[in-house]
């Protein structure tokens, strides 16, 4: 079954019906009046937003957007172990882009804003991101690294970042950045060297194999 079905219905599970009723009252901008009436429980509503294109494996912001305001650290820890997951499956840059997010959420604290204006990421946007999240400086960090990755899309990258957080004098956070990346970088040389040295024991293995039988 479709990883992403089975974190909606451990989530649906998870709801009590007035945080149902919450969820409903949330997505009043994104559903019509008619199809909330019919929804009885969060698979009905995850359904119907599935059904709309506002919901994907790929693109979970909508639904971590929801659950935070329920303060249900339980259910977050289920999409960040999904989201976890999908980096673990992504390209190679895109994972390094996740672990340098995570670098960051750890570290930057209250300094997020000037990072992101450095970024490019406009006051505008910065407003409704203190507003979406007003008291969880983690997601508050987390959510406008998302929006500048959305709005650079291809052109998002670890090296932007590290050139961002020197702009701003928190080399400390872009040293770390660089230290994992670094780390990352050796780990996938060593492991390609193993997987040519185990390809070459093979053919040269093979004919003595195949001379014997």
């Amino acid at each position: 079954m479709d990883r992403f079905l089975v974190l909606l219905h451990s989530v649906s599970t998870g709801l009590t019906s007035g945080e149902l009723t919450e969820l409903k009252f949330l997505c009043q901008g994104r559903i019509s009046k008619r199809k909330l009436e019919r929804v009885q429980s969060g698979v009905d509503l995850f359904s119907v937003l599935l059904e709309q294109n506002e919901l994907d494996g790929e693109h979970t912001e909508l639904l971590r957007e929801l659950l935070v305001p329920l303060r249900r650290q339980d259910l977050l820890r289920l999409l960040d172990d999904y989201e976890a997951g999908a980096a673990e499956r992504a390209a190679p840059e895109e994972q390094d882009l996740y672990a340098a997010f995570d670098i960051i959420c750890d570290h930057v604290g209250k300094d997020w804003r000037r990072l992101a204006r450095q970024l490019k990421v406009s006051d505008s946007k910065i407003d409704a991101i203190e507003v979406k999240y007003p008291r969880n400086l983690t997601e508050q960090v987390r959510e406008s690294l998302r929006v500048w990755r959305s709005t650079t899309r291809e052109r998002a990258a670890v090296p932007r970042l590290v050139e961002a957080l020197r702009a701003c004098r928190l080399n400390l956070v872009a040293d770390l950045i660089e230290e994992h990346q670094q780390a990352r970088d050796l780990q996938r040389e060593n492991e390609s060297g193993s997987s040519t040295v185990s390809l070459m024991s093979w053919d040269v293995d093979a004919p003595s194999t195949r001379a014997s039988s």
